[in-house]
């Protein structure tokens, strides 16, 4: 009997690629700042910092402990933010979620969506702080990403469990 010919798609590479899925789709959420638009003000929410949010928020082994820092940095790198922003405040909001964690037994959607707000809001207001003079009225469009943000994460949270729906775990 001859045995069947596993061409590239075999299991193990499906595991792989599923593993980087997540990863993929923060760096694809990231590129979404490079999309054309003509607006009066910056209202696009930093949807890499939620897709990263999301992926922590529903399943924690989805991205290791050191992906924000590569992904912070690709962010960065595209998001024309201070660099080192990205790196510094996406890390401090996995280390968030892992101190809510420990003192949590479970979480539901109200709660992670709280998270997520408390992140995307801390990574706005940090950023206004290092990237704009104090003097600069932009505290209502910082006000505006932030509640665009907000209001996004559930949307981008059942994007990523759509995603994510063929993980079985180990």
């Amino acid at each position: 009997m001859r045995s069947r010919h596993r061409g590239p798609f075999d299991e193990a590479s499906e595991t792989r690629l599923s593993r980087l899925l997540p990863a993929f789709s923060v760096m694809l959420g990231s590129c979404v700042t490079l999309w054309p638009t003509i607006a009066g003000f910056p209202f696009l929410p930093p949807v890499g910092l939620l897709m990263l949010l999301a992926w922590r928020l529903i399943r924690a082994d989805a991205l290791p402990i050191w992906a924000p820092l590569a992904l912070g940095l690709f962010d960065d790198l595209l998001s024309g933010q201070p660099f080192g922003l990205g790196i510094a405040t996406w890390a401090m909001c996995f280390f968030m979620i892992d101190l809510i964690d420990e003192r949590l037994m479970f979480r539901d959607f109200w709660q992670n969506w709280l998270i997520a707000a408390g992140g995307t809001a801390f990574y706005l207001v940090v950023g206004r702080l290092a990237a704009v003079p104090f003097g600069a009225p932009v505290d209502t469009v910082v006000l505006v990403q932030v509640l665009t943000s907000i209001m996004l994460f559930p949307v981008v949270s059942l994007l990523c469990a759509w995603l994510d729906q063929d993980y079985e775990p180990a």
